[in-house]
């Protein structure tokens, strides 16, 4: 899940996507490569008590099955983020192939998982170039809102360079919409021009502006275990049966 801009709805994706994947019966990790660690602390994680986290894992090259912490969603383990994250890239910078460190970390745990989800920070430092390089796709999620194609040119630019020169099976698995409201003129403008710009590169699937999908991080669970019929559960569902189906193909 990457996009630089900030509040796009990345955390909210990858915790309520790797829930619904879970919950249709797939084994997922979700990984928390966001110093802010919301998406750890959106799953139940208390990230005050925790000894091992992904920085550990990329900077003291600890194993990373000893920080693989299991959630209350059935089939959906974490490797927590820390805010001590924040420090890594500039930690990371004498390290030998500095930008495959990540893409080492997890190879071990591929053929444990159906599907491993990467949170993203916002930005296009060397922690997200870490996981665009380990990574199959990605999931650029672009909100409904003012300036919301702003920088997607800078990402896809990233990306074109990473595939180049250090991922070359690394394809767009789908741009996604977030934050829909129908009944705004914005959106629906907002959703058209994305469809027009990147045609059947966008999901089927939009993901609809919800109280309850906003609510369920403060308690702890993803939306599927705050409030199982609330739109925000039903539309990750939606997400990630379309995207079980395109990988099927």
């Amino acid at each position: 899940m990457a996009n630089q801009k900030g509040g796009v709805g990345k955390t909210t994706t990858s915790m309520n996507l790797a829930a619904s994947l879970a919950t249709l019966e797939q084994r997922v990790l979700l990984v928390d490569a966001d110093p802010q660690a919301n998406a750890s602390s959106g799953v139940g994680i208390d990230i005050k008590s925790i000894e091992t986290s992904i920085y550990e894992c990329l900077i003291n090259q600890v194993d990373a099955r000893e920080a693989i912490f299991e959630t209350d969603v059935p089939g959906l383990d974490i490797i927590p983020s820390h805010i001590d994250l924040v420090g890594a890239e500039i930690e990371m910078l004498n390290m030998e192939q500095r930008e495959r460190v990540m893409s080492n970390l997890l190879r071990p745990l591929l053929s444990e998982y159906d599907y491993i989800l990467i949170d993203c920070s916002p930005s296009l430092g060397l922690i997200t170039v870490n996981a665009l390089t380990a990574a199959d796709s990605v999931i650029i999620p672009v909100q409904c809102e003012y300036f919301a194609l702003e920088g997607i040119s800078k990402l896809l630019n990233t990306i074109k360079i990473i595939k180049q020169k250090l991922n070359p099976k690394l394809e767009i698995e789908g741009f996604l919409l977030t934050m829909f409201d129908s009944r705004l003129r914005l959106s629906n403008q907002v959703k058209d021009d994305v469809q027009r710009h990147f045609q059947e590169l966008v999901f089927n699937t939009v993901i609809n502006r919800n109280v309850k999908l906003a609510e369920a991080p403060g308690h702890g669970v993803p939306a599927i275990l705050y409030d199982v019929d609330s739109m925000g559960a039903r539309n990750h569902l939606e997400l990630a049966k379309e995207i079980l189906e395109k990988n099927k193909r």
